[in-house]
């Protein structure tokens, strides 16, 4: 299975939580259909990404990066690579690169989709966003890697102003997922 066959197949497969994220589902497929290239940086309409909301391994707490670009707090994540097989490995692969955190425990997912637009190739392209959860060990202490300008833990309900409605739906969602 290609990595491209996979996320055909985790979004054939995946039930949308809302109504907005059925349109992006279909979305999404669209977009894998039209553009061989779809999973990679280099389509330049977009491409498809993977989040990961790293949480405590109790839920409490959700660890966000300081994004250098962005300049919000945001989950882990980022492109798919060619050796990348599936969606939830780039998710988790980008999770631990970003967090410094390894033994990271996926949750099963995808929890979310997102699109948004990104500076990948001016003056408009999309990051069409696969969005997961995963589980810190307690106690894992979080390094700041160089695609990041800090790393801290939030608690769920406190993401701070200088974030998103995605992140904190995320946060939310894989706090949902830990404790059922």
């Amino acid at each position: 299975m290609t990595l491209r066959s996979n996320a055909v197949a985790v979004l054939t497969d995946w039930s949308a939580p809302t109504p907005e994220e059925e349109v992006l589902r279909k979305e999404f497929l669209e977009h894998l259909a039209t553009h061989a290239d779809a999973m990679y940086r280099e389509c330049v309409p977009g491409h498809l990404t993977a989040t990961t909301a790293v949480l405590s391994h109790d839920g409490a707490r959700v660890l966000l990066t300081l994004h250098p670009k962005a300049g919000m707090w945001l989950p882990m994540g980022g492109h798919c690579e060619r050796a990348d097989r599936t969606l939830a490995e780039v998710a988790l692969r980008e999770a631990g690169e970003e967090s410094g955190i390894s033994g990271l425990r996926p949750l099963p997912g995808p929890l979310a989709l997102d699109r948004h637009e990104v500076w990948c190739h001016p003056p408009r392209s999309w990051h069409l966003d696969v969005e997961y959860a995963a589980v810190a060990p307690d106690g894992a202490e979080a390094v700041i890697s160089e695609e990041s300008l800090d790393l801290r833990w939030f608690p769920v309900e406190e993401i701070p102003e200088l974030s998103d409605e995605a992140t904190r739906r995320l946060a939310r969602r894989g706090r949902a997922a830990l404790l059922a």
